[in-house]
């Protein structure tokens, strides 16, 4: 799995997003990619933005982590 840095969206902001990944094909999100966000307000939010960093955190096999920071 490769990792894909990209910004936050302006919606993702908004929303108070702090960290998303997405699990996908493809090098874009596409319809029914999963997708974690984690927000300021999140307890664990150090260790699971740790952990969605690394491509053997998760269970299924995608070629790309797209992680937006």
């Amino acid at each position: 799995m490769k990792n894909i840095y990209r910004k936050l969206t302006k919606d993702q902001k908004e929303r108070g997003v702090i960290f998303s990944s997405t699990l996908s094909n493809s090098t874009t999100e596409q319809i029914g990619d999963t997708k974690h966000e984690i927000f300021n307000k999140d307890e664990f939010k150090i260790p699971k933005i740790q952990n969605l960093k690394k491509a053997d955190f998760f269970n299924e096999y995608k070629q790309y982590n797209i992680i937006r920071k």
